[in-house]
């Protein structure tokens, strides 16, 4: 067995959605001084590797805590859309509550002026298929799926289908044959959270 890391690392140096605040790091004790190292950190919701539920967009849709840890297990598949500027595959041998991530390399050009303003995106007739087979997270290695006014995310978080964003490491796991964990942070009533995500492969 062994375990891959498909989470970003957060720091003062992880991109932020641009109309998002700046995360703040602060070393607030000092071993020196106060006999013991402290910080207090600062960043919204949807920062670094996030998951989207229904109250991110959908009014009184369900909240993070709303869900059972069972929700973020899973078995996973990675699909290959390199080089698709509108994503659109055939999901023939999915199964009914799947989870299923999209490679795109995306957030390997994260330091890029373009990171934010040049991404592929899924089409209406993939998510369509999304839907009807009822699978139960995407994930993509960006930090969207779509663009303004977001109606694909719309359409999946009011049929109850999760969105994991900024993923990373992708390229280190298999197609098929894993298991997904994803570990949001245990926030009440919110509308996602950072998340530690991590692959278990034979």
């Amino acid at each position: 067995m062994k375990l891959i890391d498909l989470t970003m690392s957060l720091n003062n140096f992880t991109p932020t959605f641009p109309s998002d605040p700046k995360p703040e790091f602060k070393q607030i004790s000092f071993l020196e001084k106060n006999g013991w190292n402290e910080h207090i950190i600062s960043f919204g919701t949807h920062f670094g590797t996030h998951i989207d539920v229904p109250f991110h967009m959908i009014k009184n849709g369900k909240k993070l805590s709303d869900y059972s840890i069972n929700k973020f297990v899973g078995n996973g598949t990675v699909i290959d859309v390199r080089g698709l500027k509108n994503i659109n595959v055939n999901l023939q041998g999915i199964q009914k509550k799947d989870i299923i991530l999209f490679r795109t390399d995306h957030t390997k050009q994260i330091n890029s002026d373009t990171y934010f303003t040049s991404f592929p995106i899924i089409t209406d007739k993939l998510a369509n298929q999304i839907v009807n087979k009822k699978i139960k997270i995407i994930g993509i290695d960006s930090f969207t799926f779509d663009v303004e006014p977001f109606e694909i995310h719309k359409y999946f978080l009011n049929r109850d289908v999760l969105c994991l964003e900024n993923l990373v490491n992708l390229d280190l796991i298999p197609s098929k044959n894993f298991k997904l964990f994803i570990f949001p942070m245990k926030l009440d009533d919110m509308d996602g959270a950072p998340c530690r995500v991590v692959a278990q492969i034979k």
